[in-house]
Parts: structure tokens; C-alpha cells; sequence
């Protein structure tokens, strides 16, 4: 079988495409990059030399981050997997995703292994979910991460659960953390619209960095937006630990992950994601939690992919 990684030569993409040939998989890895295999989604023929690309690999993953809900179309009938952490565009893409085609939608840490563990988590229609990241503020990142995260400041979380508008790193929330409780920051990560109206919870996502400095400047940039071109600046302070928590505020019950490496651990639960996308014997919109169980993943990241925990 074979697959076409868009942004193949970047940090996540060429993880992806190094476990799917650990899987079996053929490889193209379709980047600017590239002289083997030029693809620039941003030129006016991009779209068409994609559907070109795609039309002899059954899967396509991008990687890329482009954001664009046309993609999904433009590559059918090949499986699409997208990794974006843009709640707006992830909707838009199931909207456009075409009938009897297969999609992943939230393939990598967050939403991915964040959404499998909300999914694991006993609910009730109506209860609150609070979800904590922290990303390591060590690990450097591609521009396109680095730009997402600077775009949060000053912007409306998409579609929340509240009826009032929230805007992003303004609200603030303690959660339990690896080595005690730390302080996150709400930002806009997408597991409430790919699993709150579906399973009736109120799913709410707060953001901290492995440094705590670096979280409490993050703070100021959400109350002071025209800070936000000094993100790219700021200097990687700590290391590249990465943990989520996933809490019931009712039951008090949550699920924790922990590890290392963002990007790497991104790339291994897309390629996973990706592979069991294809193997499914039906067609559709899905998520990770559609498609892996958190007791059948590899031990990707240390000290352990996955722990259960209750207050």
C-alpha cells in the first residue's frame, strides 16, 4: 500500500512516514522540499498537482500545516488523515469530507491520544470535562506550530460549550499535573467539536508549558494580543515532557498520559491512526478513539503511553 505524507520533510511528517514504513507502507513524501516529489499547496496549481499525487496512494496524510477543507475532497477516494489542532477547520473538513470516503480527524497528541482519553472516561450526558496539556517549552517546533499557537491570543475559542464567547489564555484553571498540581490557561483545542455534541459532554481544554515562566508569559500574551509576534522569539526554556489529563468534574474520575518528544509522539499516533484507518472495514468521519484502544498502544513515549487515576 502506499501513502503520501504532505509535509513529508518537516518534524511530525517524516516520523509518519518512518512508522508507516515500519508498517508496511510505501512512502511519498510530498513537500516543498523535495525535488523527488514537489508539492506547494500554497501556489495556485497546488490543488490540482495534489490530486494528481493522490490518485496512486490509498492514504493521504497531511502533515503539512496547511488548513484547508478542500484538501479532504481533493484526494478522494484515497483515506484522508489531518492533524490540525484547529477546531474551525477540523469541522469544516468533516463537513467536506465525501460520502463512503475514510477520514481521521484528530491523529496526533492533542486532539488524539487526548480525545481517546476523554473517550475512556465514564460520563454522563451534561457532565464537564476539563482537559490539561502541557507541552514542552524545551522542544522546538516547526513555524506552523509556533504560528498556531501565537494565533490564540486575542481570539474567540471556536463553537465552546458555554454561550458566552471565551477568548483564548484569559481564563485560567488548576488541574492535577506530573509532580503536583500547575496552573493552565484555556486555549482552544478542538476535542469539544469532535466529541462534545457527540456524546453530550461540556468538553473544556487548558493549556500549560513545561516551563512555568514561559506559561505565565503565555498569560500576558492573552491579555496583551500585540505580544504575540514575541512567541517566535521567545527563547525554549525547560525540556520536551508532555503530559494530558482528562477530568470529570462530577466523578472527580480522570485519565492521564505522559511522555516525551511532541512531535514524535504525534507522528507515531498518526501513522497508527492512519494504518487502522485504512484496515477498518467501513468508511466515514472518525477520531483516534474510533479506531485504537489506549491498552493496545506501544510504549512510544516514557516513562509510559498511558495511566489511569482517580481522585
Amino acid at each position: 500500500m502506499r501513502a503520501l505524507v504532505l509535509g513529508g520533510s518537516g518534524a511530525v511528517g517524516r516520523v509518519v512516514a518512518a512508522q508507516l514504513e515500519r508498517l508496511g507502507w510505501r512512502t511519498t513524501r510530498a513537500s516543498r522540499q523535495n525535488p523527488h516529489a514537489p508539492l506547494d499547496l500554497r501556489a495556485p496549481s497546488g490543488i490540482d498537482a495534489l490530486h494528481a499525487l493522490a490518485r496512486t496512494h490509498e492514504l493521504v496524510i497531511n502533515a503539512s500545516g496547511i488548513e484547508d477543507a478542500g484538501l479532504v475532497s481533493a484526494v478522494a477516494p484515497a483515506a484522508y488523515v489531518d492533524i490540525t489542532a484547529t477546531g474551525r477547520v477540523l469541522a469544516e473538513l468533516r463537513d467536506a469530507a465525501l460520502p463512503g470516503q475514510r477520514v481521521l480527524l484528530g491523529a496526533g497528541l492533542v486532539p488524539g491520544l487526548s480525545t481517546m482519553l476523554i473517550a475512556e472516561l465514564p460520563t454522563k450526558a451534561g457532565d464537564d470535562i476539563d482537559l490539561g496539556i502541557i507541552l514542552g517549552s524545551g522542544e522546538r517546533h516547526g513555524p506552523a506550530a509556533v504560528a498556531w499557537t501565537a494565533a490564540l491570543a486575542g481570539r474567540a475559542v471556536f463553537a465552546p460549550p458555554e454561550r458566552d464567547p471565551v477568548v483564548n489564555l484569559r481564563e485560567s484553571r488548576r488541574l492535577t499535573a506530573p509532580g503536583g498540581t500547575r496552573r493552565y490557561l484555556r486555549a482552544d483545542f478542538p476535542d469539544h467539536v469532535l466529541l462534545g455534541s457527540a456524546r453530550d459532554i461540556r468538553v473544556r481544554s487548558y493549556l500549560a508549558l513545561g516551563d512555568r515562566l514561559t506559561t505565565a508569559a503565555l498569560g500576558l500574551v492573552g491579555r496583551v494580543p500585540r505580544l504575540a509576534r514575541a512567541v517566535a522569539r521567545a527563547p525554549h526554556l525547560g525540556d520536551d515532557r508532555w503530559s494530558l489529563v482528562a477530568r470529570n468534574r462530577r466523578t472527580g474520575e480522570q485519565r492521564a498520559a505522559s511522555g516525551r518528544g511532541q512531535s514524535r509522539t504525534t507522528g507515531i499516533l498518526t501513522a497508527l491512526g492512519a494504518d487502522a484507518l485504512v484496515r477498518r472495514s467501513t468508511a466515514g468521519v472518525v477520531t483516534l478513539a474510533d479506531l485504537l484502544e489506549l491498552d493496545a498502544l506501544p510504549d512510544f513515549a516514557a516513562p509510559g503511553a498511558a495511566t489511569r487515576s482517580a481522585d
